[in-house]
């Protein structure tokens, strides 16, 4: 059967993301996609589409049961341009929860399949009870007053986003210097954060802005290394509800950098809508080489 292409079964003028994240569901676990550039990064596509595509498959599932509660991917292998396949298996489903169990697979250039992607994810039917935040949302200037920040040419997944950086930009070639020793909150960023051209907020495009934090360690050495997501976490802390009424305006986002030690750090980012609701709480593992 024939690959779905990253534009294709789509209407004319969808969005970026929606077209990108195009799958096409062979019957019961089996989905088939393609991957294009539209969201390419360094050596692969962005990280945060990656985990959205994992959703995806989950989210387009018969068999689904309520919304998204959490999701962890992890990255073994470089998700490459072409057709690709993704099994998504309900591993356990109970009453108001279920549990899945995802893996990507692409073949390579030796004809053999190999194991992109492998993810779980916790779908929930959620129910009313009493709430509270620990962690509020900092008091920031709204992002209409703010620049977009610079998009760098040679990554292509920064077309699809309209970033408003507040504090802790990523430093450009021009600002980066040998180590200047450990500074407090040296790696903490704050920015205002949406899709471009702005569409109403999915948890499979709030998956995706979870992961547009740039690694923590070019700000806390500051010096360009060698690094890459190797797992990732998302929480949803809203429902497909909560994620309507928001529509397509800014998410607040703040992330900052844990441990780091033997070739590993974890970084911590929190986004919250624009009314301070908190939509989503994400962690990192993040390979760096020196």
């Amino acid at each position: 059967m024939n690959a779905v292409g990253p534009a294709e079964g789509k209407a004319a003028g969808a969005h970026p993301l929606d077209a990108a994240l195009t799958l096409q569901h062979l019957g019961g676990d089996q989905f088939r996609g393609c991957c294009g550039r539209s969201y390419w990064n360094v050596i692969g596509p962005f990280g945060g589409y990656s985990a959205a595509l994992m959703l995806k498959a989950v989210m387009q599932h018969p068999d689904r049961l309520g919304d998204p509660v959490s999701l962890t991917v992890h990255y073994p292998g470089a998700l490459v341009e072409g057709d690709f396949d993704i099994t998504a298996r309900a591993a356990r489903t109970n009453r108001s929860t279920q549990h899945w169990q995802l893996e990507l697979s692409q073949v390579d250039a030796q004809g053999q399949r190999q194991t992109v992607l492998l993810a779980t994810a916790m779908t929930a039917q959620r129910r009313s009870t009493w709430g509270a935040s620990d962690v509020p949302p900092p008091r920031v200037p709204p992002p209409e007053g703010l620049p977009p920040a610079r998009r760098p040419a040679s990554l292509a997944w920064f077309r699809n986003y309209d970033l408003r950086q507040i504090q802790g930009g990523i430093p450009h070639e021009a600002e980066v210097s040998e180590p200047a020793g450990d500074a407090a909150d040296r790696s903490l960023s704050l920015m205002w954060m949406r899709d471009e051209p702005p569409s109403a907020l999915d948890h499979c495009a709030l998956a995706a802005l979870a992961d547009v934090f740039f690694p923590r360690i070019f700000l806390r050495r500051p010096r360009r290394v060698p690094a890459g997501t190797v797992s990732m976490t998302v929480y949803f802390h809203a429902d497909a509800a909560g994620l309507n009424a928001h529509g397509g305006g800014f998410v607040l986002g703040q992330a900052r950098g844990q441990v780091y030690a033997d070739g590993y750090f974890d970084q911590i980012g929190h986004l919250w809508s624009r009314s301070g609701e908190p939509l989503a709480t994400t962690t990192q593992l993040v390979y760096f080489k020196e």
